[in-house]
């Protein structure tokens, strides 16, 4: 997101304006010049600020709801919140040690990553947690593996460009030795590797089926297999989780915002439309608030992640909730939460390297 011009705001005019932001995060109502002369440690009169409100709603930072009311932050107020004045939230130790604890947990499928990191997105901010992970259209396996687990049962073994790895277990209806499914890996390294899906086709399912021979049975099973896991890996998914928490702020009592609202989310198309459409900033927090939303069921409503590289595959963690949104609070849990996930996934990529090399030494 492009960074906007603040030089015509003086000192004291980014003061009033910081404390009006965290006074309508905090209370929701309009904020007027003896609340911030009382509360706010605003070091002149109430003359003063009343003037410096005047000129901040004429320079289109604040609006004035009511000609009577105070004032409340524009888009452009909560964008100069969001810019210049966020500090680093601080977390308690229990919510540290809390996000150290389930991220500890080495996950190893995608859409299981993706509701984890919804479901702690909206744990830890309040809001509705979202994960999307951006499809790829181009998933390679660089090596096939496999455990004989029995002549019906084996685990195929397969990794992934980017540290991917996936093992799915195959039932066969035919019986096979250790030496046919030597065989067949041998084949899959031979003629799979480093192709796309489309590239499966049925002339390379019928010359696997040749080279197995009598133990050709065990083929479509394998190649469908194949061929679901890397369509998996090329799919664009979002999750979301907590919903319902948008219930909790009045700025979704109004029934056709909501709907509106929930319209988007609830069409997965429509929702990584939106995210997709922001997903060319540079790598770092983003934050839309209100009309920076391309869709018009989210032009009330502040969107903020944060992208992430898992695996090869590039992901985004973050929430969706009111413009009026503790931004201080969700930018540090997201960016805590998107760094926990990424070092996560960092640690196992170096043990899939250095399999002999311990946890505990890193």
């Amino acid at each position: 997101m492009k960074k906007l011009d603040y030089s015509g705001l003086s000192k004291r005019k980014q003061q009033i304006l910081r404390a009006i932001v965290d006074a309508h995060i905090a209370g929701g109502e309009p904020v007027g010049s003896n609340y911030l002369c009382t509360n706010a440690m605003i070091s002149c009169s109430s003359a003063t600020v009343r003037n410096e409100m005047a000129e901040l709603e004429a320079m289109g930072y604040l609006v004035q709801p009511h000609t009577s009311a105070g004032r409340i932050p524009s888009e452009l107020g909560y964008r100069f919140y969001v810019d210049c004045l966020v500090k680093q939230y601080r977390e308690t130790k229990t919510e540290i040690d809390e996000i150290n604890e389930r991220l500890k947990y080495k996950l190893t499928e995608m859409d299981e990553v993706l509701t984890m990191a919804s479901k702690l997105a909206a744990s830890f901010t309040d809001y509705t947690g979202i994960a999307f992970k951006a499809g790829g259209g181009n998933a390679r396996i660089y090596k096939f593996d496999s455990v004989y687990l029995s002549h019906k049962d084996f685990l195929l073994v397969m990794m992934f460009s980017g540290e991917t790895v996936k093992a799915k277990p195959i039932h066969l209806t035919i019986s096979i030795t250790e030496k046919d499914l030597k065989r067949f890996i041998d084949a899959l390294n031979i003629y799979i590797v480093n192709r796309v899906s489309e590239e499966i086709n049925m002339s390379l399912i019928m010359k696997l089926e040749s080279i197995m021979g009598s133990a050709s049975s065990i083929v479509h099973p394998a190649v469908k297999v194949i061929y679901e896991t890397m369509s998996e890996l090329d799919t664009a998914d979002v999750k979301l989780d907590g919903i319902n928490k948008l219930l909790d702020y009045p700025e979704y009592a109004d029934t056709n915002k909501l709907k509106s609202l929930l319209g988007v989310l609830e069409e997965k198309d429509r929702l990584l439309d939106v995210i997709s459409s922001h997903t060319e900033d540079e790598d770092g927090i983003n934050v839309y608030i209100g009309t920076d939303n391309d869709s018009d069921g989210m032009k009330g409503t502040s969107l903020i992640f944060r992208k992430i590289n898992v695996g090869g595959r590039e992901m985004a963690v973050g929430v969706i909730g009111p413009k009026r949104m503790d931004y201080s609070k969700v930018i540090d849990m997201i960016n805590k939460l998107a760094s926990g996930i990424d070092q996560m996934f960092a640690s196992d990529a170096r043990l899939l390297n250095n399999p002999n090399q311990k946890e505990t030494d890193e």
